[in-house]
């Protein structure tokens, strides 16, 4: 937020949340809102309703992390020609984003990660979006993805992935490093892979995963 302001001092930023299934953004996060809450991706437009899901789909209380359920107009009713898929997402008008979030008591939304990027290492969640920001504060990584490797014992442990910008360096132990100095130590990377270019991407400009593992995997 202070690197926005000042490079363009008389800007307005905000960011917002939002999915195919919802046909536009449906959650927003503007001007004095977004300079009090960054991190925050916003409030639901006003014929939008919310609501944080945790197991049983019990809703959860402020400040739990839970799967994010969103209801209103711009909802689509389901899936084309797919009814298995539809009824396992949408429940009584309600869509089941996947997306991992925590709400406050104001009713901002922030988002922790996609439900099927978090990894599990020897009980203990780590949400990859949180390492990946890590990395990012990094001035020499470009792009960064987290995925998980598979551990005999403790299940899984996290993978970094990462394209560093033109004409930078670094090395595996400095990332790690950097990122131990901001998260805790069983949410560091236990290995950091260079990738040659820019990761994969889908048309909205997001990260593949699917396709880093695939490339991983062991021939």
């Amino acid at each position: 937020m202070n690197q926005i302001k000042a490079r363009w001092p008389a800007s307005l930023p905000a960011q917002g949340w939002g999915m195919t299934e919802t046909s536009a953004t449906a959650v927003s996060n503007v001007a004095e809102d977004y300079e009090r809450r960054p991190s925050s991706t916003g409030v639901c437009a006003p014929t939008g309703e919310a609501k944080i899901m945790g197991e049983g789909e019990k809703e959860l209380p402020p400040g739990e992390v839970g799967e994010l359920w969103y209801k209103g107009p711009i909802v689509v009713r389901g899936y084309w020609n797919k009814p298995e898929a539809t009824a396992e997402t949408f429940v009584d008008g309600w869509v089941k984003t996947g997306d991992l979030a925590r709400m406050d008591e104001e009713g901002f939304i922030y988002i922790v990660d996609r439900a099927k990027d978090m990894l599990i290492r020897g009980g203990e969640n780590i949400y990859c979006v949180e390492v990946e920001n890590a990395l990012y504060d990094h001035p020499a990584v470009m792009d960064a993805a987290v995925i998980g490797k598979p551990h005999q014992t403790l299940g899984e442990e996290p993978l970094a992935i990462v394209h560093l910008k033109p004409g930078q360096e670094a090395t595996s132990e400095q990332l790690r490093h950097h990122v131990a100095q901001k998260l805790a130590a069983f949410k560091v990377p236990v290995e950091v892979i260079f990738w040659p270019e820019t990761l994969p991407r889908n048309a909205n400009g997001k990260i593949v995963k699917k396709e880093l593992k695939a490339q991983l995997q062991p021939a």
